[in-house]
């Protein structure tokens, strides 16, 4: 077998801040205690068949009565940020009406915890937990959420702002408006397409009016996180390979990338959404809203996407009117999620963002890998070097893109503690600290040590 080329050290610009994500319905539980609502992923998960095993996010981590021990394990690596989302039906229990001041005060605690620990917080104000009355009245596929959005941020903002000074709106809206409202794998478990695409635009309505209101109340630095993927044809040489390229970025892309910096709604992706609907959602007058200026772009990648045109190949149920196109497996390794593994495309990804949307930093707000991890009850150990590989062989993707010109200013691994993993359960591992379920004990995985030793350092060694 030919070995790798040895690969130089690298050493990462000062500033660049180092830290982890998580979020809350993955890892908090007590999904009924302090006057938390329900939200849309504890209806789903409660649904028979949607979530292998019949897993709930009920108990989840324990991270809500853990928090202190967990926020102790971080320092311990030496994290600088720690992005976690709130839970918005523990502020609002049903979305609209008075706050839930008990929810209000877990947050409370929490920063204050992170910071006497010189943590940075970073708090994610969406990460999917729509809270079920609003979904009962339509969800993101009516406006009015979006305004009940702003109105929630504004809550928290207003109890947490004196301390948290960044601030992420949403967190992977193609994810909520196609898997939730098309494709139906995640919640609230909807197939339909006219939905999903009223649902996307939403979002980033309800991203624009929460940009404002954060504003209004003093809020320092605002950003999204998206998940663009890097999209590329099987056959370069192919015009139909090429076409099909161009209609899966605008369906996974430039439809959340062009209104949120200032142009227009793409044609193509709205010619696709007139296919199943009026697309009466789309108002001029939005643009502006959309548009509200950001400090900063989030990242989160994990694979590439590959795509050809196959006259037979019905739509994907995450890109509506897809028909046509196939999505061809990428040769290599993958992960546990079968995700190839490809470095190289996040710094393809990153140096096409810098030069499309140049106007703000990036930050690498999610990037990680599941593995078949296993607990060595006779060491204490985990050892889990796919993903050492996994992460070095990233993060020296995000230093070639900086490189290259890139304005990158963080990396955030995905994710601090194994966790919830939605549709999946509990059967896939990202985390580089290790969860016993049973006992919610944590054991710090090799990634943590090594992730220990790359914050120090402030970059990699070289290979041999």
């Amino acid at each position: 077998m030919e070995q790798a080329a040895p690969e130089a050290a690298v050493s990462f610009p000062p500033g660049f801040v180092w830290g982890a994500a998580t979020a809350a319905y993955q890892i908090e539980g007590a999904a009924a205690e302090d006057g938390r609502g329900r939200s849309i992923w504890d209806t789903f998960s409660h649904t028979p068949g949607k979530v292998h095993a019949g897993d709930t996010g009920d108990v989840a981590c324990d991270h809500y009565h853990r928090y202190e021990q967990d926020v102790a394990t971080m320092a311990g690596l030496g994290l600088g940020v720690y992005r976690f989302s709130i839970s918005w039906p523990r502020i609002r229990p049903d979305g609209i009406g008075p706050v839930n001041p008990a929810g209000l005060d877990f947050y409370d605690r929490l920063t204050d915890t992170l910071i006497d620990r010189d943590i940075d917080p970073v708090a994610t104000l969406y990460h999917w937990d729509l809270p079920q009355s609003l979904e009962d009245a339509g969800g993101w596929a009516t406006r009015d959420t979006a305004y009940r959005f702003a109105e929630y941020a504004a809550a928290v903002h207003a109890r947490l702002g004196d301390r948290i000074s960044t601030w992420i709106t949403l967190n992977e809206p193609w994810c909520a408006a196609f898997l939730g409202y098309a494709a139906g794998v995640h919640a609230p478990g909807r197939q339909d397409p006219a939905a999903s695409f009223a649902a996307a635009y939403h979002l980033m309505l309800g991203h624009g009016l929460a940009t404002e209101a954060l504003r209004a109340g003093g809020a320092n630095r605002v950003g999204i996180t998206l998940n663009p993927a890097v999209v590329r044809p099987a056959d370069p040489a192919s015009a139909a390979d090429t076409a099909a390229t161009q209609l899966i970025d605008g369906l996974h892309n430039r439809v959340f990338l062009d209104p949120l910096f200032g142009r227009e709604y793409p044609a193509d992706v709205l010619e696709v959404a007139r296919r199943f609907g009026t697309a009466d959602w789309l108002r001029d007058t939005d643009a502006g809203v959309i548009a509200t200026p950001i400090d900063l772009l989030g990242i989160n990648y994990y694979a590439p996407t590959v795509v050809a045109a196959r006259g037979d190949s019905p739509a994907a149920g995450a890109y509506p009117g897809s028909e046509g196109v196939a999505f061809p497996p990428v040769p290599g390794p993958v992960t546990s999620m079968g995700w190839p593994i490809e470095p190289a495309s996040l710094t393809t990804l990153l140096t096409r963002l810098a030069a499309d949307y140049p106007t703000v930093p990036i930050w690498i707000t999610e990037n990680g890998a599941a593995f078949d991890d296993h607990l060595d009850v006779a060491t204490g150990r985990v050892a889990d070097a796919d993903r050492i590989r996994y992460l070095d062989g990233h993060l020296r993707a995000v230093h070639a893109a900086i490189s290259g010109g890139a304005d990158v200013r963080g990396y955030l691994v995905w994710s601090f503690l194994d966790n919830f993993e939605w549709a999946e359960g509990y059967r896939k591992r990202f985390g580089i600290v290790y969860v016993d379920y049973p006992t919610q004990a944590r054991v710090p995985k090799d990634s943590a040590r090594w992730y220990q030793q790359v914050i120090a350092r402030h970059g990699l060694p070289a290979t041999p």
